[in-house]
């Protein structure tokens, strides 16, 4: 219990620490981490949940980490605290709704992982507790036979790597290296990853998990 106070302590604090508040209505839930707020002054506002990860639509328990979320907090008025934006706009950010933090919750009702493309040092402890737990308790995802709990992070890189191969197959290379630079230049998810594997242009993956240009390889 008393690990556990301390790693609460340290999750408030961390999680506390985050610069910019935008307060607002829910009115979209995209999937298990991704949501529009309405502000007051009626602007929408995207927001990518930081520090988890759920199943994409595709994926098995994906529909349910998606109606997870929306049950949570679809047409409430929460916050979302935030201190960066990622390559596509999107605020990353803990959500509250009052005293309840709603990345939490996703991982605690067994609705999320704790993302793990995320260096170590930058992990929560208390998520990664709470995700032990859901674990050990077989809550939501975790119920799923072990086959299919695929993280998302790994579904999706499958499934862009099962992409570039049948692309592969069927027709040579239309790329050419020194052709394009940026996210905004490229129009298929196969052409970002020939940037990036094939040409080296790391700009593409800024977060650094393999991954180019997520708005078009998610």
């Amino acid at each position: 219990m008393k690990k556990i106070l301390i790693l609460f302590i340290t999750g408030l604090l961390s999680a506390f620490s985050w610069a910019d508040d935008i307060t607002g209505r829910v009115v979209s839930v995209h999937d298990g981490d991704t949501l529009i707020l309405l502000t007051p002054e009626k602007k929408q506002i995207k927001i990518r949940l930081a520090a988890i990860d759920t199943p994409e639509i595709g994926q098995p328990y994906g529909k349910k980490a998606q109606k997870a979320l929306s049950d949570l907090v679809f047409d409430k008025n929460l916050t979302a605290r935030s201190n960066q934006k990622d390559q596509y706009g999107r605020f990353l950010a803990q959500l509250y709704l009052g005293g309840v933090w709603i990345n939490a919750e996703m991982v605690k009702q067994g609705d999320a992982w704790v993302y793990r493309q995320h260096s170590r040092h930058t992990r929560d402890p208390l998520l990664l507790a709470f995700e032990t737990q859901a674990r050990k308790e077989k809550k939501g995802l975790w119920a799923l036979p072990e086959s299919q709990r695929v993280p998302p992070w790994e579904w999706r890189k499958s499934r862009w790597t099962q992409g570039k191969h049948i692309s592969s197959l069927s027709e040579p290379s239309q790329w050419a290296c020194g052709a394009k630079r940026t996210c905004s230049q490229m129009t298929s998810c196969e052409e970002a990853r020939f940037y990036l594997k094939q040409c080296g242009i790391s700009r593409l993956d800024i977060n650094q998990n393999d991954i180019p240009c997520e708005k078009l390889c998610r």
